[in-house]
């Protein structure tokens, strides 16, 4: 391997220890090892700082060991060239594993250019993502809770999901919230807390109402309510702290609204993953998620392969912004159905989140918002017409196509 740098380190970083190897020398000739454990109190990442740069060493590449890497990025940031590297990429020989082989492995790879950074976005676009990536496990919570009320409500043959479609509605919070009060409720009661058309179901919700509401139902419920209530509350404080911090990036956010199925929320967890000026970073739009095809082809075959892995935030808000064009009357819900056709939804959910990353990414380049292009879906007769022009021009022939109309 042939090196390019005459000075760098690796870092091999465990929970209480960071193993440090520096390999300095001529690039041409075998170069010089230094290593050294330091612990990962911020007195000794200081201290690795100052060793690092006793030696004139700034380009420094490290494993992603979990979140173990983050401190130490935070204290070498600001004077080392650091590179974040995948440690599925990185792996040393099998039955070579120690901590100092491991920090020798690693300078030695970066000597020689072989590892391939991992996209570290800036402080503050870190911050950004760790609110929207807390939002999203919040909101999952909220869902969680609701369903635990809706098993208290089944088990106690409360049938208000039957007549329903939204029990956490306005009308239907207003009833949950008698029950568990304990009150006794009749029909003048039901038609002045329901509102809209379920006021033409109060006799069905009379029957729904009727089952056998313990105290132990009530108890059990006011806990469940007092926590969802509570966290619904975390969540506008989150979207408020959330739409403080994407005040500067106002511009984005409405270029990635623009797009069909992508809603406001989903817009800032989409940009805190990927962060401004993209097109720097990726020299394609297919680095970012495990969304795009992966490549597995040998001796001229094409395999079945998976796609790689990748961020998988940014691939849940793809994938959701991909099943909100289900029935859309735009590209991207008529690739969505094409693809279903053919591989199902799960297919299809994937391969539409892949159209999405690839609109982002011209946008984002582009500094524009979402233009829809009229494509117009094509039927059974030319696709079979398209797979056969294909299969005869494979074969070096040429073939001129002409319809015939019978009158």
């Amino acid at each position: 391997m042939d090196a390019i740098r005459e000075c760098c380190a690796g870092l091999d970083v465990h929970q209480k220890t960071v193993v440090a190897c520096i390999l300095t020398g001529d690039v041409e000739a075998k170069p010089k090892s230094l290593i050294q454990t330091f612990g990962t109190t911020t007195k000794e990442l200081l201290q690795l700082q100052d060793w690092l740069l006793e030696h004139g060493c700034q380009e420094v590449a490290m494993e992603s060991t979990g979140v173990l890497w983050k401190p130490v990025w935070n204290v070498l940031e600001s004077t080392c060239n650091l590179v974040l590297a995948n440690a599925r990429r990185i792996k040393n020989i099998p039955g070579r594993k120690t901590d100092k082989k491991d920090a020798h492995w690693i300078a030695q790879l970066h000597r020689c250019g072989l590892i391939e950074p991992s996209v570290v976005l800036p402080e503050h676009m870190r911050d950004l993502r760790d609110w929207t990536r807390y939002r999203v496990k919040l909101v999952q919570a909220i869902t969680a809770e609701k369903n635990r009320i809706h098993k208290m409500l089944q088990d106690a043959n409360i049938k208000l999901s039957s007549f329903m479609s939204d029990v956490f509605g306005v009308s239907g919070r207003l009833l949950l919230q008698k029950l568990m009060d304990g009150e006794v409720l009749e029909e003048n009661e039901i038609k002045s807390i329901v509102k809209t058309r379920l006021k033409q179901k109060v006799p069905e919700l009379i029957e729904a109402l009727n089952g056998k509401l313990r105290v132990h139902h009530r108890k059990l419920m006011t806990f469940h309510w007092k926590h969802l209530t509570y966290l619904e509350e975390q969540v506008e404080q989150l979207e408020t702290q959330i739409d403080r911090e994407l005040s500067i990036y106002k511009e984005e956010i409405d270029w990635l609204d623009s797009i069909p199925g992508i809603e406001r929320d989903t817009a800032a967890a989409i940009f805190a993953e990927i962060g401004p000026n993209i097109h720097e970073r990726f020299p394609t739009e297919e680095q970012w998620a495990g969304i795009c095809p992966g490549n597995n082809e040998s001796a001229g075959k094409i395999k079945k392969t998976k796609s790689p892995q990748g961020n998988k935030y940014l691939k849940r808000a793809l994938t959701q912004a991909s099943w909100a064009n289900d029935k859309s009357q735009n590209r991207i819900g008529q690739h969505f159905r094409r693809i279903r056709k053919r591989r199902g939804d799960k297919k299809a959910s994937v391969a539409t989140a892949h159209l999405i990353l690839r609109i982002i990414y011209a946008m984002m380049k582009n500094k524009s918002a979402y233009k829809e292009i009229d494509v117009p879906e094509r039927t059974p007769n030319e696709k079979t017409l398209n797979y056969y022009l294909k299969q005869i021009q494979d074969m070096g022939f040429e073939i001129k196509v002409s319809s015939t109309e019978t009158s």
